[in-house]
């Protein structure tokens, strides 16, 4: 996997003009709604890119749906798909799209992108477009390209004298970090600051499992059942766990439901936590110095892609303003939008290697992190029934993760209990 052809740098810099991507004929017209979901920074974005949008499309009326929570996103997603009555574009994460997909409930773009005088499939990052793939049919355009990094707290390691992670760093110099960072601040015997903060999920296992040479799934192209019963997969199994359960370098279960990890970090009170770039516009309010690193690494290099498609549902009343703007979204004026407010590692390959990214004035310094993880990227089978099988493994992991029985007992009930959805598995 690499890196598509870049855009010519003049072609970019004359679509960043405001309305350059408009003026398409016939123009869109007429009422269309855009659902969207995420914290108050992240929801300014969308207002900002519809915004842009009706500025150069008067003819649209956007209206935008914001649901604050990604889990009730979700469930009003499917509830509106399932009774045809979604808005008429909506984001999708590609490990949900197939699901959608195989019941028929959106539109394949590939006419409409092969059409598109705005968009072309080597506009984006390959990992990011084929994550949105079905039956050969592109149906979502990807929003962003994202992977898994460490966000530091960088005062917290000046006030300690711990270095910052340097290139290369190992899973045992991960380790040594979060315990050297893990504090009783006021000798009471309570942990007051921890040195990591992650939740417990296949997302955040995963690419430690690929750095050691383990699959989650038995054969990536053909998989039909889980495979983290292998030696290397269930080694960082163990390893991931024991952060909690062993060193106590994560908070315990009653410590992550007084306040989880993201907003622990987000308070200061812990130095380093696992996450995509969404989380970026929400850091950028905070009173401390911060920035990202590298995931640490192992036998290999390995991380786990992230991303979000703009999607079209089979049922849209508006379909052709509704493409208008997943056009305009993705072109260099819309995903240079959404990339300015932190939110996105653009999957528009031209977009990524511009200011609008890595802007040097802007948190983090370090941006280039998500850019050089993509040669490493894995990411999950698109099968329809994925988002079960991804619910029951998250199950499995967080009462390992939390001590509640042993990682062996874990992956065996991951396999037996997602058994029958790889059985009735479309892919």
């Amino acid at each position: 996997m690499g890196l598509r052809t870049l855009m010519p740098a003049a072609v970019f810099a004359a679509l960043l003009v405001p309305g350059a991507v408009s003026g398409q004929s016939p123009a869109p017209s007429g009422p269309v709604s855009f659902m969207v979901f995420g914290d108050p920074a992240e929801i300014e974005a969308y207002r900002t890119l519809v915004a842009s949008f009706e500025a150069a499309n008067p003819a649209v009326d956007v209206e935008l749906i914001e649901v604050p929570s990604q889990g009730d996103y979700r469930q009003r997603l499917g509830q509106d798909l399932a009774a045809g009555t979604p808005a008429d574009i909506v984001l999708i994460n590609y490990r949900n799209q197939a699901a959608f997909s195989a019941k028929g409930q959106l539109s394949p773009l590939s006419d409409r992108l092969r059409a598109s005088e705005l968009l072309s499939e080597t506009d984006f990052f390959e990992e990011a477009f084929d994550g949105f793939l079905w039956r050969g049919e592109i149906m979502c355009i990807p929003q962003n390209q994202s992977s898994l990094v460490v966000y530091l707290n960088t005062d917290l390691f000046a006030a300690a004298g711990v270095p910052l992670p340097q290139a290369g760093w190992t899973w045992d110099d991960f380790l040594a970090t979060a315990q050297a960072l893990t504090l009783d601040l006021d000798g009471d015997g309570v942990t007051d600051q921890y040195g990591l903060g992650t939740e417990a999920s296949v997302m955040r296992l995963a690419p430690f499992i690929w750095q050691n040479d383990g699959e989650i799934v038995n054969n990536p192209l053909e998989p039909s059942r889980l495979g983290v019963d292998s030696a290397n997969a269930r080694e960082a199994f163990q390893w991931f766990v024991d952060l909690q359960a062993v060193h106590g370098v994560v908070p315990d279960a009653v410590a992550e439901e007084a306040e989880d990890s993201e907003s622990r970090f987000l308070n200061g009170r812990t130095a380093m936590f696992l996450q995509s770039r969404r989380i970026v516009p929400s850091v950028r309010e905070v009173a401390f110095a911060w920035d990202v690193a590298a995931l640490p690494e192992r036998k290999q290099k390995a991380d786990v892609l992230h991303a979000d498609g703009y999607c079209l549902p089979a049922a849209s009343t508006n379909p052709d303003a509704a493409w208008a703007l997943i056009e305009y979204a993705n072109a260099p004026e819309g995903q240079a939008v959404i990339a300015r407010t932190g939110r996105t590692v653009p999957s528009n390959v031209a977009v990524a290697n511009s200011d609008a990214f890595l802007d040097p004035t802007q948190a983090p310094a370090s941006s280039q992190v998500w850019l050089d993880a993509i040669p490493t990227i894995h990411r999950f089978p698109l099968i329809a029934m994925w988002p079960d099988i991804e619910e029951i493994a998250n199950e499995e992991i967080e009462r390992a993760f939390y001590g509640t029985v042993p990682v062996d007992e874990a992956i065996r009930e991951m396999i037996d209990r997602t058994a029958p959805f790889f059985a009735g598995a479309e892919g």
